[in-house]
């Protein structure tokens, strides 16, 4: 990095799906833009379709102290190096729905939103054109208003039809899967070749990630890109109202301080919070005391059942190929309030992340040997998403404990509320119906587990009870903003990456017309 780029107009923390997407949009708008990057450089032939090698994309930075009855892991949902967590998401790109933005209205539960999904819809249109989706809008029953996919959705495989099958039975409607992933030439890109790798990163590119998509863009732009750049703090002007950069260090500890107009913060969830909590005494931007509260997660729980019928489970794609709705819409009447959906025919490996050998963690030696001969071509899987209510005591603080640079680690406590713990009840007892109406030979399901972590510096109306406006703007700091999960009051029951990326879209809008003012 040459010494002109010490100061810029716009320093972005994190590589991610909405750090590169802002960078790439203050970048297009004539900013200089300095992307900031803990991890390492990676180019597409880091990209390599192997479990072992996809590990390399997991985060492997500062840990994190996990408690609480259900604690959550940085391992899954995060990434470190080029592209962020971009690089191994399953690309399963849904639209909140409009009761997820007024849960506390409509049901008396959690938060409210700041904004509608009329607000966001247009941003959620003009994503999903930028960057491509594949799917069926009309096959959706429970989709939002929105446009349709530019593209077709992606084919459905043996796996995918035999577990149809059993919702059919069940008088329940199933949908083409949307996903982020080409079903046919776009944009420079190719089609999908439905090998199930995309936990790995997609070396083709079909796969929309940081990499195939903004990042490029960003760099096209102007943007620079600095690698294994870890921010300690976000500095500020003595008044504290004023973000006036921040001061990150190098792999040979080496401090830097880089001066911008705006910051933005677009790290990882626990980052975010741990990145204002050590900025100042009591936090930045932190008069709510909400930097680090509201932490979620979604539920989840696989339901695997074995087929007489050979399965094809190899071929589509990790997040599935299917998808079901009919319980998203939230029902006190069910005894919860909650949303929840079914990602139908997981693309499976013979082991590590939704591997079949870990179907059957209980086995050992010769049976575990018979079970992986019989299930690698007859196990079928379909995974539950289930919504994890804001709780204000789920939260990150600072631990004792210290890194190697001298700043206290993360320390993080979260316990499903008892309506998630409800849904996720429900799922099981829906789950193995449907496997068992499917004609399944043998039906099992998984523990209760968490993904996709959600909040930590939520977006309100006030700023006695949030961190930041609509925009991801800090009500008391307004040159500092938020990108990604962080923001969300609430989780709804759908994968998060494509909503984080329209507000991210939103609030970049808002930064190119108002940044005059915003500086």
């Amino acid at each position: 990095m040459g010494a002109d780029m010490y100061n810029v107009d716009a320093v972005v923390v994190g590589s991610g799906a909405a750090g590169s997407l802002m960078a790439a949009k203050l970048a297009e708008a004539g900013k200089k833009v300095l992307i900031l990057e803990s991890g390492p450089a990676r180019g597409v032939d880091k990209l390599v379709s192997s479990q072992i090698w996809s590990r390399r994309l997991k985060w492997d930075g500062p840990a994190v102290q996990s408690g609480g009855a259900d604690p959550l892991s940085i391992g899954f949902g995060a990434g470190r190096g080029t592209g962020g967590a971009s690089m191994h998401h399953y690309a399963c790109w849904f639209r909140l729905h409009e009761e997820d933005f007024e849960l506390n209205t409509r049901f008396g539960k959690g938060l409210d939103w700041p904004l509608s999904y009329a607000d966001l819809q247009a941003s959620y249109d003009a994503v999903q054109s930028e960057v491509g989706i594949s799917g069926d809008a009309a096959a959706e029953k429970w989709r939002p208003p929105g446009a349709p996919y530019p593209m077709p959705a992606l084919p459905v495989f043996q796996q995918g039809k035999l577990i149809a099958r059993g919702f059919d039975a069940l008088d329940m409607h199933t949908a083409p899967l949307p996903l982020a992933i080409n079903s046919v030439v776009r944009d420079g890109r190719p089609a999908c070749i439905n090998d199930g790798w995309c936990d790995a990163g997609c070396p083709t590119g079909a796969l929309a990630n940081a990499l195939s998509t903004w990042l490029k863009r960003a760099l096209a732009a102007g943007a620079t890109l600095q690698h294994d750049a870890h921010v300690l703090r976000v500095l500020t002007s003595p008044d504290g109202v004023r973000a006036t950069g921040v001061e990150y260090v190098q792999p040979d500890g080496t401090r830097v301080v880089v001066t911008a107009g705006v910051v933005v913060l677009a790290a990882y969830v626990f980052e975010i919070p741990r990145i204002l909590l050590n900025s100042r005494p009591g936090g930045l931007a932190n008069g709510s005391d909400c930097v680090g509260r509201y932490l979620m997660a979604h539920s989840t729980l696989s339901v695997f059942g074995l087929f007489n019928e050979p399965t094809e489970n190899h071929l589509g794609r990790t997040g599935g190929q299917l998808v079901c709705q009919d319980r998203y819409a939230k029902d006190p009447a069910r005894g919860y309030v909650a949303s929840s959906q079914w990602l139908i025919g997981n693309a499976l490996k013979p082991n590590d992340l939704l591997g079949i050998a870990n179907a059957r963690g209980d086995l050992f030696g010769d049976p575990l040997h018979a079970f992986i001969k019989d299930a690698a071509h007859h196990l079928a899987v379909m995974t539950f998403v289930g919504e994890g209510l804001p709780v204000a005591e789920n939260r990150l603080v600072l631990s004792a404990r210290k890194d190697r640079h001298g700043l206290p680690l993360a320390e993080v406590s979260h316990s499903f509320a008892p309506d998630s713990i409800a849904c996720w009840d429900s799922g099981v007892v829906e789950g193995r119906k449907v496997f068992e109406a499917a004609g399944a030979r043998e039906v099992w399901t998984s523990r209760r587990a968490q993904m996709h972590t959600l909040g930590g510096a939520i977006m309100g109306a006030s700023a006695r009870t949030s961190v930041t406006n609509s925009y991801g703007q800090c009500h008391e700091v307004p040159n500092l903003f938020i990108a990604g999960s962080s923001l969300f009051p609430t989780a709804g029951g759908v994968n998060p990456t494509f909503t984080l990326s329209a507000l991210a879209h939103r609030s970049a809008q808002y930064l190119v017309r108002d940044w005059a003012k915003i500086t």
